[in-house]
C-alpha cells in the first residue's frame, strides 16, 4: 500500500527488461548477450509502485500477480520522467481521493488547501495569518524574480525572463529550454505518485481547466529547489533540453523525491483537525488507510459494511 515514506522499497523503475512470472514469483529477464539471460526477482510483496520504463513487456499472469499483492503499476517514460497510463489494484484505498474530492469540492476547503501550498513554498517565511490568496501570488511572483535574479548574478548571465513559448521553441535562450525540459521531467515524476495514491490528476486547487492540474499544483512546491538551478547551470549547453532530462534522471536517486512527493501531498490532503500527532509511526498512519472490505456510504452514518443484507421485515 502507498505509502510508507520510510520504506525504500516504495517505488521500483525498470526498463529494458521483460517481467514475467515463473514458478517462484515475478521476476525482469535482462538479455546480458546472445547466449546468457540473468533473472531478478521482484519483491511484489513489498512494492508499493512498480514504474515501467521504455523496452519493458510484462505477460498477464504476472501483472495479475502484482495487482493480487495491491502493487501499483505505472507506465512512464525514461527514467520515470514521464507518466502515460497506470494501472491501480481493486484494493486500493480511497482514502485520499475522498480526501481530495472533499477539499477541492468545498470552496472555503479549496482555498484553505490553496493557501497551504502557497505557504509550503515560502517555508520559515513568517506569513500573517490573515493573508489572502491574491497577496499570495503577489509575493510569489516577487520570490520568483528575487530567485531569478540571484541565479542569474551566479552564473553571470544578466538579466533573465521566463518565456514558455511552445511555437518558439527553438528560439528559446539555453536557460528557458533546460527549464521547460527539466518541469516536464518533474511532472511526470508527480504524476506517477498522484496515480499510485489512487489520487485525481485534474482536480487542481491552484491550477484549473486542465486533466494535468494537479500535478502543476504539487510540482509548483519543488521547482524553486530542483528545476531552476538546474537550468541556469545549463546556460552554456548546446543542448540543454538533452541534458537537463539526464541531469534530472541522474539526480532523482539522491533527490528522493517520490517519498517526499507522497509525504506533502498526504500532509496538504490531511484535515488539521484529524491530523495524526507527532507519536505516530508511518506504519500507523499507513494501517489507517488500508481498506480491508467495501463500505457501504450512508449520509447520517458515514459508511455501513458492505456484504450484509439490509431488508426490512419478511421478504
Amino acid at each position: 500500500m502507498l505509502p510508507r515514506v520510510a520504506d525504500s522499497l516504495s517505488f521500483l523503475y525498470l526498463d529494458m527488461v521483460r517481467v514475467v512470472q515463473d514458478d517462484t514469483g515475478v521476476c525482469a529477464q535482462i538479455q546480458v548477450d546472445a547466449h546468457r539471460t540473468d533473472l531478478v526477482y521482484l519483491p511484489t510483496a513489498a512494492l508499493s509502485c512498480l514504474l515501467l520504463g521504455p523496452g519493458v513487456s510484462i505477460t498477464t499472469p504476472a501483472l495479475t500477480t502484482l495487482i493480487r499483492h495491491n502493487t501499483s503499476v505505472v507506465c512512464v517514460g525514461s527514467g520515470g520522467v514521464r507518466a502515460y497510463a497506470g494501472i491501480l489494484p481493486d484494493s486500493l484505498t480511497t482514502h485520499w481521493l475522498e480526501q481530495q474530492v472533499a477539499t477541492w469540492a468545498d470552496p472555503q476547503r479549496r482555498l484553505q488547501t490553496a493557501v497551504r501550498m502557497y505557504r509550503m513554498r515560502f517555508q520559515d517565511a513568517d506569513l500573517p495569518e490573515s493573508v489572502t490568496l491574491d497577496q499570495l501570488r503577489g509575493m510569489e511572483g516577487q520570490r520568483l524574480k528575487a530567485f531569478y535574479k540571484i541565479l542569474a548574478q551566479q552564473h553571470g548571465i544578466g538579466r533573465f525572463r521566463r518565456a514558455y513559448r511552445p511555437d518558439q521553441w527553438d528560439s528559446q535562450d539555453p536557460v528557458n529550454l533546460a527549464l521547460s525540459a527539466a518541469n516536464t521531467c518533474l511532472y511526470g515524476i508527480v504524476h506517477a505518485a498522484l496515480l499510485a495514491l489512487g489520487l485525481s490528476p485534474a482536480l487542481g486547487y491552484v491550477h484549473a481547466g486542465t486533466q494535468h492540474a494537479f500535478v502543476y499544483d504539487i510540482a509548483d512546491l519543488y521547482k524553486a529547489d530542483i528545476t531552476l538551478p538546474l537550468a541556469f547551470a545549463l546556460h552554456t549547453s548546446d543542448n540543454p533540453e538533452q541534458q537537463a532530462r539526464r541531469r534530472f534522471r541522474e539526480d532523482l536517486r539522491l533527490l528522493r523525491l517520490l517519498p517526499r512527493i507522497v509525504q506533502d501531498v498526504q500532509s496538504l490532503l490531511t484535515p488539521p483537525r484529524t491530523a495524526t500527532t507527532d507519536t505516530d509511526t508511518d506504519e500507523e498512519r499507513s494501517e489507517r488507510r488500508d481498506v480491508r472490505m467495501v463500505h457501504l456510504w450512508d449520509p447520517p452514518n458515514g459508511v455501513l459494511p458492505a456484504g450484509v443484507n439490509y431488508a426490512r421485515g419478511e421478504p
